[in-house]
Formats: C-alpha cells, structure tokens, sequence
C-alpha cells in the first residue's frame, strides 16, 4: 500500500466528509503519521500537498469526468471511493510525471481497503477511461460562463458574477489565476534588521530571496515558521498584495492606531513597524483564540505599542468615540481574492452569502468610523472581489455620511504575482 496516496486520501477524506480545512487537515494528519513512528520526508510531504490542494482546487471539473464515465450519481458514491476517484483523475489529468498505470493500480490497492470488491472494480473501470482528453474538451463548451467555470473549476454562480463585473476574458484570467501555485513572500521586520541584510541571512541558510521593498520573495522551503530567522522574529510570513493595506494608511511614529479586524497580526505588526514601535494600536478581534495569535505575532516581532481587546467590531463603545488618528478595517469577507491560497473557498462560500456578509461590513464600517479623529483617515479593505463587499459598501457608507471623504481607492484582482484585494482610504473632514 502506497502510505503517501494513502495519507493523501485521509485528509481529502476530512476535507469532504468533516468540512476540514484542507492546510489544517493536511498538517494534523502529518503530525499524526510522525506521532505513530512512520518517517516522512520533504519530498513525500511534498506530493502529498500537491495532491491534496490539485485535488481539492479541481473538485468541480475532475467531478464532471467522473459524471462522464461513472454508472452510479456522485451522490450515491461513499466519501472514501469519490476521494480515490479524484485524487486519482486530478494525477491521470493534471500531473505529467505521474504514469497512469501507477496512479490506477494505487487508486484500486486503496479502494479494495476503503471499500469492497464491487468498490474496487468500480474503481478500475473509471480510472482505466480516463485521459488528458477529457480535460481539453471543455474549452469546446460555447456558453461562456460554463466553459471558464469547468475549464477553471470555479462555481459557475461566481464565474457569472465576474463576466458581469469586468467582461469574459477578464473572468478568465481571474479564475485562471486563483489556480495558480502562490508565491511565497515574507515581510522584514524592519525594526531588527533591513531587507538586504535579511537577504543575506537567508542565502546562508541556502535559501533563494529576491527582494521587493520591504518584502522578499522565497523560494524552495517548506515549514519556514522552524527557521531560527523566523523565531528570532527578523521577518513575518505576509502576501505583498495584503502589505500594501497598511502601506496606504500610512501609521506614522507617535500615532493612536485601531486595527478593529486585526488576526493574526500581519498588518497590525507591519503599521507598528513603520510607526518605529512609538505610539498606540489598539488591536481588536472577537475570538479570544485568534486575539492571542495578535498577541504571539506581537511578541516574536519585538513589538510592544499593540495592545489586544477580545471585542466585537460591531459593537460601539463611547471611550473611543474621536479617538484614533488612523484606523484600519481590514473586515471580514468571502476571501474569493486569495483562492490560489486557500481553495476550500470555493466549495464553502455561497452567492447566498453575500448579504450577510455585507451586512456584517456595513455595520463594521459605520460603527467603527465613530471613531475617528476630525481630519482622521481610515482605510477599509477586503481579500476578495466582488464590487458588492467592495466598492458597493464604500458609496453606500459615503452617501449616508457627508463627513467623509474618498481619497484614494485600489482594487487588484488575482495574478501570478498578486493576490486579490480591494482597499479604499477615506479621509474625516476637519
């Protein structure tokens, strides 16, 4: 039996069948293989995560090749052989190194364990049909909006929606894109050391970075958190997309900060690093174990000027009413602009879900722009790409509160390089 394939199922397994979250099923089931005195090592890590996330990233078009040869509806197939089945077709379809025969005599070893003799030729006669072919014929689909959704395996209710906000080759690149294998960046820690002399740290290590302002591009490492660089707090693990948030508001030495949606800390941690750690931010989240992530980022960091509050962001509070120089309200969203990093995403959000989302946004937004001083800034911000949590929440606050301003409005949508984000920086007139 393959223990890699098979460590592969069980945290698609988790995924499918628990409502896991793939990197956290994917870490707890690894730490269990070590726990048990099997060895594992960075190369089977490896493959594991590539069929894990390809797998979990493709769901929607390897599922329409299994509808294409299965007898049975998906539905009616158990969670154990529909896994082997994907995680099969996604190596057959999508990897080149793989030989087909390995891949279908292993999804056959695991169905005869997962399942029964019926499961087991089941199995056989699915994965024996599969080709490339069956891929490449998607792109032949006419309607638009089908095409990109199963030759991009995005749900088609969110492919409509970016057809109908930019146009149909934009879409495309969209959803291509949130396909993409993400960079790795990380951010210095300017208050230890600068990024060149980072750099270098790093090439020691036998490392490969490429500098980009204050954030560098990593290659060719997997568990950075182990490195002793990271420990001694010389650099955070952050998307460059996401540092531009706090770059636009601009924290400034000496400065009274709120970050009212502040885990797990990147950006409260990048504004307490350009503010040279003098002044005051006031870090708020509403669960007390993710306050606590603010809190260790904090520490590691060196940082001492963030002080955390478990605190609902909805909620008022008088003692800050014109209190904050600057505020940051990076609130919560779908997250449809950082699918490259988090796939599940797809299969969990639903368009039904936008309301309430924005509801939540509104009333973060309203509720927290009390805050702010006469002459104040605030900058509102999203990781996803719908104009409905995006710029629709931004007018709408505006139109009803004639004291504010727009003063600058960015929104970049996912690419090789970028993550997706919106931000939009508003100005309280004096």
């Amino acid at each position: 039996m393959d223990k890699v394939r098979e460590t592969a199922l069980k945290v698609l397994y988790e995924v499918d069948k628990k409502g896991a979250y793939s990197n956290i099923a994917l870490n707890e089931i690894l730490k269990s293989v070590r726990k048990s005195g099997n060895e594992i090592d960075n190369r089977d890590v490896g493959f594991i995560s590539e069929i894990v996330y390809g797998t979990v990233a493709w769901k929607l078009t390897i599922d329409e090749i299994i509808k294409k040869y299965s007898t049975i509806k998906l539905k009616k197939i158990s969670p154990w052989i529909i896994n082997i089945l994907r995680m099969s077709i996604y190596q057959i379809v999508f990897l080149d190194k793989v030989p087909k025969s390995a891949v279908v005599n292993e999804g056959v070893n695991l169905a005869k364990r997962y399942g029964h003799q019926g499961s087991k030729n089941f199995v056989n006669a699915v994965l024996r049909k599969v080709e490339k072919k069956d891929y490449e014929e998607f792109f032949a689909i006419k309607n638009d909006a089908e095409r990109i959704s199963k030759t991009t395996s995005m749900p088609v209710w969110l492919v409509e929606k970016l057809i109908k906000e930019t146009s149909i080759q934009k879409a495309e690149e969209i959803c291509k894109a949130s396909n993409l294998r993400p960079i790795l960046w990380i951010r210095t820690n300017t208050l230890k050391i600068t990024p060149e002399e980072l750099k270098n740290r790093l090439n020691e290590e036998k490392i490969e970075a490429q500098i980009d302002g204050n954030f560098l591009i990593i290659q060719g490492i997997k568990n950075i958190e182990n490195l002793s660089l990271f420990k001694e707090g010389l650099f955070t693990i952050q998307d460059k997309t996401a540092g531009l948030i706090p770059e636009m508001l601009k924290t400034k030495p000496g400065e009274k900060v709120l970050d009212a949606c502040s885990s797990p800390g990147g950006k409260t941690t990048y504004m307490a690093e350009k503010m040279k750690n003098q002044g005051e931010i006031i870090a708020w989240d509403i669960h007390p174990h993710r306050v606590k992530l603010v809190e260790e980022t904090s520490k590691r960091l060196g940082i001492t000027i963030i002080k955390t509050e478990e605190k609902d962001a909805t909620k008022y509070e008088e003692k800050y009413r014109n209190y904050f120089d600057k505020i940051l309200l990076d609130v919560p969203c779908l997250g449809l602009g950082v699918i490259k990093r988090k796939p599940d995403i797809k299969w969990q959000k639903q368009s039904e879900d936008i309301e309430e989302i924005t509801k939540i946004q509104k009333n973060i937004l309203k509720n927290c722009s009390k805050y702010l001083k006469d002459g104040g800034e605030l900058v509102y911000a999203t990781c996803s790409i719908l104009k409905e949590e995006n710029e629709e929440v931004i007018y709408d606050f505006l139109e009803n509160n004639k004291t504010f301003e727009m003063l600058e409005e960015i929104q970049i949508y996912p690419s090789k390089k970028n993550d997706g984000f919106f931000m939009a920086k508003l100005q309280k007139k004096e």
